[in-house]
């Protein structure tokens, strides 16, 4: 009976039969997502290595790391590609220096950027929340840092902002001229926008022109109105109902002073609001595009190839929920991975009931890693998730070898 029903499902038959075909060698791509505050993309893949392994010694298994342009991004593709890490000190939200860091891919002069590193709500304390002061200046002094360090190429996520400054703090410090009526440089942050009256690009970094810039952005919001970045946005970033109304108008200026600088410049594309309007910034003053996170992920590992020859492809995340089936990075990997007719199981430090979803958007089985009451600390302990992800990985895929 219990040989009936193992045949009887799928994705077993399917990875059996191909076990028979290569003798028992299978090809495992894994490509999970960071269990955030325990494991690393890397380091997940690296556990499931392991817990395969104990089955299978002889198992090809390709550890490739993931993130969707959000939190996680820098390390996973600067641990997953070879790149290395640097750091520098610059302008937080409020003015106050910050110590971040970024990646480099040497061989593609690619820098690898968080806005959140320099300019993310998390490094404000929720009492000092102030959109009309919070500035992006030290997003433009991380670019600006690896431009000259030799990158040319710029993949960027712009998710967890603290700032509403419409990206012209970032673009003050790649010497952008926002000037008053008395031709001064405007204050920092949103209240700059109400004293704007004219954009000049005199000091600009001549480099730039030279750069393309990749932005991870997951939002379709404008810049301004009812969808816009202010009233959206702003009151998790501590605007008050004037606040918005006022920084919406303001908004409504510079999009207008812009659009006579650069003809091209339009407030209502896709994604001009994400991070308090430096979408816009981006795309109306540098060579840039808007791309989901997951896609420029995927496509900068090329792992496309990898998932088209392997056998089985692995994937995850810390919490597997209603949330991951509507396009996080799991599915983005599910979804490759079901074009070329993969089976796919999916890994979760937790698992949700609106996880049932992911079954229908390409994660043919997934499984909860923990194996025992415990409390959220333990759960979260590096060792402990990683000894339980090795240790699900290795009973789940015993059934493919029965």
């Amino acid at each position: 009976m219990l040989h009936r029903i193992y045949f009887s499902l799928g994705i077993f038959d399917k990875i059996q039969k191909k076990l028979y075909e290569r003798r028992g060698v299978m090809k495992i791509v894994t490509v999970i997502d960071s269990f955030k505050g325990s494991l690393s993309s890397m380091e997940a893949g690296r556990a499931a290595t392991e817990g395969i392994r104990r089955v299978d010694p002889q198992a090809e298994v390709l550890v490739r790391p993931l993130a969707d342009g959000g939190e996680g991004t820098v390390q996973a593709l600067v641990e997953g590609m070879g790149g290395k890490l640097c750091q520098v000190t610059v302008t937080g939200p409020l003015g106050k220096t910050v110590n971040c860091e970024y990646g480099i891919l040497e061989k593609s002069k690619t820098a690898i950027l968080e806005m959140s590193a320099a300019a993310g709500i998390t490094l404000v304390p929720r009492e000092q929340l102030d959109p009309m002061k919070a500035t992006t200046y030290g997003v433009g002094e991380m670019i600006k840092d690896a431009i000259l360090k030799g990158c040319r190429r710029f993949i960027v996520g712009i998710g967890g902002s603290a700032t509403n400054d419409g990206g012209v703090g970032m673009l003050q410090a790649l010497g952008y001229g926002f000037l008053d009526s008395q031709g001064q440089p405007v204050a920092r942050g949103a209240q700059g926008l109400r004293d704007l009256v004219k954009i000049s690009d005199e000091g600009v970094l001549p480099q730039l022109r030279e750069c393309e810039f990749h932005i991870a952005c997951d939002v379709t919001n404008p810049l301004c109105g009812e969808k816009g970045c202010s009233a959206v946005f702003g009151p998790q970033k501590g605007a008050t109902p004037k606040m918005i109304d006022q920084m919406d108008e303001w908004m409504g200026n510079y999009a207008k002073i812009t659009e006579s600088v650069f003809p091209g410049a339009d407030p209502n594309t896709a994604g001009s609001g994400a991070a308090g309007g430096l979408g816009f910034a981006f795309l109306a003053f540098t060579p840039a595009v808007l791309e989901s996170g997951i896609q420029i992920v995927l496509r900068e590992l090329k792992l496309e190839q990898d998932i088209a020859q392997a056998d089985l492809v692995i994937t995850g995340e810390g919490r597997l929920d209603e949330q991951t089936a509507m396009g996080k990075a799991p599915i983005g990997v599910a979804r490759l991975a079901k074009k070329y007719g993969k089976p796919v199981i999916g890994f979760g430090g937790s698992v949700t009931d609106g996880a049932r979803a992911c079954n229908q958007n390409g994660i043919d089985a997934y499984f909860p890693i923990l194996r025992s009451i415990v409390t959220l600390e333990e759960a979260m302990d590096t060792k402990q998730a990683y000894r339980n992800l090795a240790d699900t990985a290795e009973q789940v895929f015993r059934l493919f070898t029965l």
